[in-house]
């Protein structure tokens, strides 16, 4: 799929009212959720970096064998690694893509870039964050400033440099990115898809919006009046969301505010043995920790007991006093 092709606003709007959007309960499996996403497609993830990343759907879709998906997300980490290494992914868009700040830059996708096995777009930090707020707007694009000037802009012809009507300044159209599907993990939600965030946002807002459909995994699933008590928490609407999946520790090894820490023992080891050996070291990781597990619970096992609880002990004492 080319993502610089920009669908044209009439047709996403034709899209979008196809859309169920009613109050009904949409809770299925991990392995269910799957279904929405088809080889080919264009996937949007939500979080940051280690921070509430979708690792759990990440997993899932790694296991289902999907094949030639298009990701974008605003900054990639290990997540990142998991799919240009599984295969499953042969096409990213981001800003910066890197194992984790205190890593580096990834040797995975220095290795499949480099042989030519997998496509790396990168835009500026607020490129991305623009292209889905252009998204979400349903307009065909959003002009920005940060990247002009810049070498990022040399890599990117589909960015348009024009003289504003207004003032006669120089500004760069960056186009929209709807992806067919995003997926976001959340704190809490409802069975319809209300969701509530904790701390930053990132573009999970606008990606929510962007998308076609939405894939939402939360830590728990609450009741729609638990939601209403605190109707300014909710930032992702129920008629936005297409699945609800509750995983508990759903980005782990990485992290979500005010549940848990990343883990840091895990990471560490991953890092070691993918850097070694950014190809063997990563189909054996593959085979241990995703395609040997039964479930998530079963991944969560082998990461052990005792790191999943120190890293729920740093991650609650947030909320201390």
């Amino acid at each position: 799929m080319n993502e610089a092709v920009v669908k044209p606003y009439l047709q996403l709007r034709e899209e979008l009212s196809r859309r169920d959007r009613s109050l009904r309960e949409k809770v299925v499996t991990l392995e269910d959720a799957t279904s929405f996403v088809q080889d080919g497609m264009s996937v949007g993830l939500g979080g940051s970096t280690m921070s509430r990343t979708p690792m759990a759907m990440i997993w899932a879709l790694i296991r289902a064998r999907k094949k030639h998906l298009t990701c974008s997300r605003s900054i990639v980490s290990t997540d990142g690694d998991l799919l240009l290494g599984s295969g499953i992914c042969d096409h990213m868009i981001t800003s910066w893509f890197a194992q984790g700040i205190l890593w580096g830059l990834s040797k995975v996708m220095r290795h499949h870039v480099e042989k030519g096995g997998a496509r790396y777009d990168e835009w500026s930090h607020m490129a991305v964050g623009m292209r889905f707020r252009a998204g979400a707007m349903g307009v065909p694009f959003m002009p920005i400033r940060s990247m002009l000037g810049s070498d990022v802009l040399k890599q990117r012809p589909e960015a348009k440099e024009i003289d504003c009507p207004f003032t006669g300044e120089k500004l760069l159209l960056v186009p929209a990115l709807n992806p067919d599907v995003a997926l976001i993990h959340v704190q809490r939600c409802d069975a319809y898809g209300n969701a509530q965030i904790d701390g930053l946002q990132f573009m999970d807002i606008d990606l929510a919006m962007a998308a076609n459909r939405v894939i939402l995994t939360t830590e728990r699933i609450v009741s729609n009046d638990q939601i209403r008590r605190a109707p300014d928490l909710t930032k992702i609407p129920f008629f936005c969301v297409d699945a609800v999946v509750e995983v508990p520790y759903g980005c782990a090894p990485h992290e979500c505010y005010g549940a848990y820490e990343p883990m840091m023992q895990h990471m560490e080891a991953y890092v070691s043995q993918v850097n070694g050996d950014p190809v063997g070291g990563l189909e054996a990781y593959l085979g241990r920790y995703v395609y040997g597990p039964k479930s998530w619970t079963e991944f969560l096992e082998l990461i052990g007991m005792d790191e999943v609880l120190d890293a729920t002990r740093r991650g609650r004492s947030i909320y201390d006093d």
